[in-house]
């Protein structure tokens, strides 16, 4: 069984995406180890780049700052592999695919397996071109996410189909960013994914507030939330984990 399929044995799954070095790894350590205390399921760990092209201002910004501070891939490996001894829950990247080419594909993922990731979504790798990377997820046992998007329309079933690990469901059409409100119809979306596959599927993208957060998650398996942690860490620096942990407590709390 794949390991991310852990993350939704409790009912459903609250996901926490982190930018890891903004401001600093140590920080991004305190970050990931409150949020999991208070309730997170599973963690996103974002590896900066330059271009990420699927985030808004504020993932942005959380990119460049790690960036400006020398964090690189290879940082942010030992890293990982550090934070292993005191996070037990799924861990998986959010990258991009210039970055896993750039670093090499076969030993990026090789180095996954070696430092303790379970999985990796790369949003701007199309489904038809996945392939590029899915053998060597296998041959190393990293599930490599499937992103499903309101324009996937008749790739829906397909996609869901071949799915491991878990199902990224974007929310809406655009970039990440915190939203008011979500109308894009996710439960047609969810109906075609689960009659395609038992894999569980998330919901992410504009999920700030614990009503939204609920309502995905009654809709799906779970709810990713990565802008609103961002922020919280963006306003509050080195003293980021507390609040981040008490914001990870509310979403969960409406989850449950």
């Amino acid at each position: 069984m794949s390991n991310l399929k852990r993350a939704f044995e409790n009912g459903k799954a609250f996901i926490a995406f982190v930018t890891c070095g903004d401001p600093d790894l140590e920080t991004t350590r305190e970050v990931v180890k409150a949020a999991v205390e208070n309730g997170a399921d599973l963690i996103e760990l974002g590896i900066p780049f330059s271009d990420p092209t699927a985030e808004g201002p504020v993932i942005q910004g959380a990119n460049l700052r790690a960036l400006s501070g020398g964090i690189t891939t290879d940082k942010v490996m030992e890293f990982v592999q550090e934070l292993r001894n005191d996070v037990k829950v799924p861990l998986v990247y959010m990258t991009y695919a210039n970055v896993v080419f750039s670093y090499g594909t076969d030993r990026f993922i090789r180095r996954c397996s070696e430092v303790g990731i379970d999985g990796i979504i790369i949003p701007d790798l199309p489904y038809e071109e996945k392939e590029e990377f899915l053998p060597t997820c296998h041959e190393y046992g990293v599930d490599l996410v499937s992103l499903i998007a309101p324009t996937s329309d008749k790739r829906i079933a397909k996609i869901a189909g071949d799915a491991e690990g878990f199902v990224y469901i974007v929310s809406s059409l655009g970039v990440t960013g915190m939203r008011s409100e979500i109308n894009t119809d996710l439960a047609s979306i969810v109906k075609m994914v689960r009659d395609n596959t038992d894999v569980p599927c998330a919901i992410g993208f504009g999920i700030s507030t614990p009503e939204q957060a609920k309502k995905m998650a009654d809709l799906s398996d779970g709810a990713i939330v990565g802008s609103a942690i961002v922020k919280l860490i963006e306003k509050y620096g080195k003293e980021a984990p507390k609040y981040v942990g008490e914001y990870v407590k509310s979403m969960k709390d409406a989850l449950r």
